[in-house]
């Protein structure tokens, strides 16, 4: 079955997920945040949005799919290039990703966009001291006034910095800002 276009998916969606590029392994099996080590859907689970950890790493199942759509949660990346760390992007396509992202979310019109990497947002919108949370969209044209968008740390093993809890934290504070439309 394909993917439903951006025009289905318009005012559906309570967030959009954006990582930054696929890892090698997420190409490979055609799901988001498949690598094993990676903490997104761990941290998900913790925060009580999804209720269980998904396991993407063969794919996701019809089951997953179904639970994230009637969730409201959309996944996405800014860069379609699969690598094997997110600092092997030019700043040109974290630039461009940025650019294509403000265009697809003008269509999907979701309650907030996550993005998740402060590094590749504060590339990918020209904005080098922005901090993790929310963030002013009166620079961007075209962004919708009613989406809300949030910087938020990766979930990738190697970010050191942050833990399954931190990161549901962070978690439930973007699931809480998306529950008024």
């Amino acid at each position: 079955m394909p993917f439903p276009t951006d025009e289905q998916c318009a005012d559906t969606l309570r967030i959009l997920i954006v990582g930054i590029n696929p890892s090698p392994w997420t190409a490979a099996v055609n799901a988001p945040f498949a690598r094993p080590g990676n903490r997104f859907w761990r941290s998900l689970a913790t925060a009580g949005i999804t209720p269980h950890t998904v396991d993407a790493s063969r794919g996701l199942s019809n089951d997953d799919e179904r639970m994230l759509a009637e969730l409201g949660l959309g996944i996405t990346n800014l860069v379609t290039k699969p690598t094997a760390r997110a600092d092997e992007l030019t700043a040109d396509e974290l630039r461009a990703g940025g650019s294509h992202l403000v265009e697809r979310v003008a269509v999907l019109q979701p309650r907030v966009v996550a993005i998740l990497g402060i590094t590749a947002f504060r590339t990918a919108f020209s904005m080098p001291h922005a901090s993790l949370g929310p963030q002013s969209t009166e620079t961007f044209a075209g962004w919708p006034p009613n989406t809300q968008l949030w910087a938020m740390p990766n979930p990738s093993g190697l970010n050191a910095h942050e833990s399954i809890q931190t990161l549901a934290e962070k978690w439930t504070a973007v699931w809480d800002a998306s529950s008024t439309p």
